[in-house]
């Protein structure tokens, strides 16, 4: 099967070599799988990405969603691709074996949506926004909700939304008008605008179930007054039967740079007197609740991410392997034959930051979703308690990281096929386009940023900032043994010095002064992000060596390619933000004291 999706040497080795995925078969919910196991379902997803999915990826975003006679057009391979995903259980891989899932750990599962998201992200959209939904339904809804919603949802014949932001507010929730009024029946009814709803009409499953933030009557001012309600497009009757159409319009579909295969819209609840909507747990705990959704789905973006650079990666690969364009610069002879452009070193310059990008993200989502078996499965109190705050911690960084610098390893990939690059005729234009969207959505760089540093380090009194430290001090230590990690372990040691000494800075201006404390908190995101991705590549490295030393499962080109890109990260790309540390770590004003006036 050809593909350029992933190379499945890079997974294998992450997945079995770097991570030891095996172990998580000693849990009672995984008894049932093997090595043999989680790899058919990879390969699955890897036919199914290559073969249903890929295939139609120009065509949707050549064709975008339409609205016709008030309905939404899409082409008719997104509807095809999605039963196949439905058929084969991979749209609920990670599910029980009763719902009609692989009940697969989530590494494996994360590592099968990661496929189909490099194949074809905006059609593996519709069903990533509809589990994401069914989680929280199964985690949050009653019983009855259960049934009603979530089961249809993960048999794929009902899809979901997450419906959050209103024109007027954009990312501050605090300001959402949507207003839910009690109708006396245990139901309410819903009124308000959002925008920017992804998935939010189509006709591509029986039902559309949204999961709408909205205020009660007696909700208290920001977002401590959100709830959260279930508002289906068409009611559900008791016996699971559909019923008439709900008070939820289209109001129209936005057209993007990118994703576009994704009908990204424009919703009214309410224009004739109110959408049937349900309470999802207690009032007044939406936020708390949608994050639930919305952590999810920041992994899941994080994912997509690393996938779209890692497709295009492949093929400006493949491009520069193929394509001969001028001659070595001691050639002097004209009719001598030109030579593939891979041979020129700032090609490879170009090829080297991909790599690095794209495999160092992988081994970021990767090695997060482990922490979530870990604190999902384990038998160990301990163990569960430390991955799930690891995981809250590393969530920021899983979102923002790779849609910031795998979105740069998309244009670089433009770069490396030159003005081919820029046209329509190469696939990784739209490559990029559909990458640009993940800085965006769920959460911004600058917010998420603020989350890292505002929240997340300074959780339970920094327990777990501490404890990343403590893995990444384990690994500098082991490796300090190894001769040829020397520079390395010097590279990284002196980097976590150096966000240690500007973490503990901010941290003692947070609370006097939030404001010049955040200011830079895009820095801090990447300066901080950068260091785990260089952990995570020297514990690449470690491996890598191990191979080469002991005989692994790989090539000694493979492994030697390790610790060449580990060296090339440590070396030119994580100097880049930690070169701006110092402005971290005395809060540098310079971006507060511009007045608004003077731009």
């Amino acid at each position: 099967m050809s593909q350029k999706i992933i190379s499945t040497d890079d997974l294998a080795f992450q997945l079995y070599e770097v991570l030891n995925i095996e172990r998580f078969t000693e849990y009672p919910r995984y008894v049932d799988h093997s090595r043999d196991t989680f790899d058919a379902a990879i390969e699955l997803a890897l036919k199914v990405g290559a073969e249903t999915f890929a295939p139609h990826n120009a065509l949707c975003d050549a064709n975008e969603p339409t609205f016709e006679n008030g309905k939404v057009v899409i082409r008719p391979e997104v509807r095809a691709a999605l039963d196949v995903l439905r058929d084969t259980g991979l749209m609920a891989a990670s599910q029980d074996y009763e719902r009609g899932g692989m009940q697969l750990p989530s590494v494996v599962a994360q590592t099968c949506i990661g496929i189909i998201k490099g194949a074809n992200v905006s059609t593996h959209a519709y069903a990533g926004l509809t589990i994401a939904a069914c989680n929280l339904i199964m985690a949050h809804g009653s019983e009855e909700y259960k049934q009603r919603f979530a089961e249809p949802m993960m048999a794929g014949r009902f899809f979901g939304t997450m419906c959050l932001t209103e024109p007027q507010a954009g990312s501050s929730l605090a300001d959402i008008k949507t207003r839910a009024l009690p109708a006396g029946d245990g139901s309410y009814r819903i009124t308000g605008n959002k925008i920017y709803i992804s998935a939010g009409d189509h006709e591509l499953s029986e039902n559309i179930v949204h999961l709408v933030l909205a205020k009660l009557p007696d909700a208290p001012p920001g977002v401590k007054g959100i709830s959260l309600f279930i508002v289906p497009k068409y009611l559900v009757n008791e016996d699971g039967s559909l019923g008439e159409r709900n008070d939820v319009i289209l109001a129209g579909l936005i057209h993007k740079m990118g994703y576009r295969g994704t009908t990204s819209t424009m919703l009214n609840f309410g224009e004739k007197g109110g959408a049937v909507g349900y309470l999802v747990g207690e009032p007044h705990q939406g936020l708390a609740q949608m994050f639930y959704m919305m952590n999810e789905a920041r992994i899941g973006v994080g994912m997509g991410a690393v996938m779209l650079g890692y497709t295009g990666y492949l093929h400006a690969l493949e491009y520069a392997r193929e394509r001969t364009q001028g001659r070595p610069l001691k050639e002097r002879d004209p009719t001598s034959p030109m030579i593939p452009i891979i041979e020129h070193a700032d090609v490879r310059r170009m090829l080297l930051a991909q790599k690095a990008f794209v495999e160092g993200g992988l081994a970021l989502c990767l090695y997060t979703a482990t922490l979530i078996d870990e604190k999902k499965r384990s038998e160990d109190p301990q163990v569960r308690e430390e991955a799930t705050g690891l995981n809250d911690l590393l969530t920021p960084i899983v979102k923002s990281w790779p849609s910031q610098f795998c979105l740069e390893a998309n244009s670089l990939a433009i770069q490396v096929h030159g003005g081919y690059g820029y046209t329509r005729e190469y696939p990784v234009e739209q490559f990029y386009r559909d990458n640009r969207l993940n800085p965006i959505h769920e959460g911004t760089h600058g917010i998420q940023g603020q989350d890292l540093l505002g929240r997340k380090v300074a959780m339970a009194d920094g327990k777990y900032y501490q404890a990343l430290l403590g893995r990444i001090r384990a690994t500098l230590q082991e490796s300090a043994a190894q001769a040829e990690l020397q520079d390395a372990v010097s590279l990284l040691g002196d980097a976590l010095g150096k966000l240690e000494a500007a973490t503990e800075a901010l941290q003692a201006l947070r609370k006097s002064d939030p404001d010049r404390a955040l200011a830079n908190a895009y820095l801090y995101m990447e300066c901080f992000g950068h260091v785990v991705v260089g952990w995570l590549w020297l514990k690449q490295a470690q491996v890598a060596l191990r191979g080469l030393q002991q005989g692994g499962e790989r090539s000694a080109a493979f492994y030697q390619g390790k610790l060449h890109t580990c060296n090339y990260f440590l070396r030119y790309e994580l100097p880049k933000p930690l070169a701006l540390i110092e402005v971290l770590r005395q809060a540098d004003r310079t971006t507060l004291d511009m007045p608004p006036e003077c731009f």
